[in-house]
């Protein structure tokens, strides 16, 4: 997505890069927003304690790691739908942009990397109520949409390539710092729940 929506591409395409790049935040924070909403209207007759909720989403990370680090064979169910590229040529930047963001924003629409995905999902189902799953998603759709700003100064092939092998080169790291975080979460949230 980051070298999809550059001052490069955006100019070539005749559009403004800050019209699109806010409609594609603005579309991931609804879209986040909404699926969280959702999920936490349809959790909210779950009779759970807090400990038991904190528990359920220890054990959920715990399970995703598992997935992420292909434990015993596991692979992590995903589509491998990707947005649709093709929409930048027959749509307004904008138009693209908040659709863009929005199914971004749902996580699990396009390709799923991470099992953490899932988990956000059922964090939000937990959080026992519309406005805490809100929370939640907006989060989400936040955290997953904030890197485009990071491409703002691509104005040439030659940066948006560096941005691209840096992105590479992140990728191992990146990796292992969301199963370390992921860990370290799973680890509070039993360790909230035991108490």
């Amino acid at each position: 997505m980051l070298g999809s929506i550059t001052p490069l591409g955006e100019r070539g395409r005749g559009s403004r890069w800050g019209v699109t790049v806010s409609a594609y935040l603005m579309g991931s924070a609804v879209g986040g927003a909404a699926l969280g909403a959702m999920l936490g209207w349809i959790g909210s007759p779950l009779d759970l304690s807090a400990n038991a909720r904190l528990a359920i989403l220890g054990v959920a990370i715990g399970i995703g790691i598992a997935f992420d680090l292909r434990v015993a064979g596991l692979r992590l169910p995903t589509t491998h739908r990707q947005v649709d590229e093709a929409w930048r040529a027959f749509y307004r930047g904008w138009v693209w942009g908040v659709t863009f963001g929005a199914q971004l924003a749902l996580g699990v629409i396009t390709v799923v990397t991470t099992a953490l995905v899932y988990v956000t999902w059922i964090a939000a189902l937990l959080g026992g109520s519309a406005a805490v799953g809100a929370l939640v998603g907006l989060a989400f759709g936040l955290a997953r949409a904030l890197p485009i700003l990071s491409v703002a100064g691509v104005r040439t092939s030659g940066q948006l390539l560096g941005v691209d092998r840096t992105l590479q080169r992140l990728a191992a790291p990146a990796r292992r710092l969301t199963v370390a975080a992921g860990a370290s979460i799973a680890g509070l949230a039993l360790l909230g729940a035991a108490r």
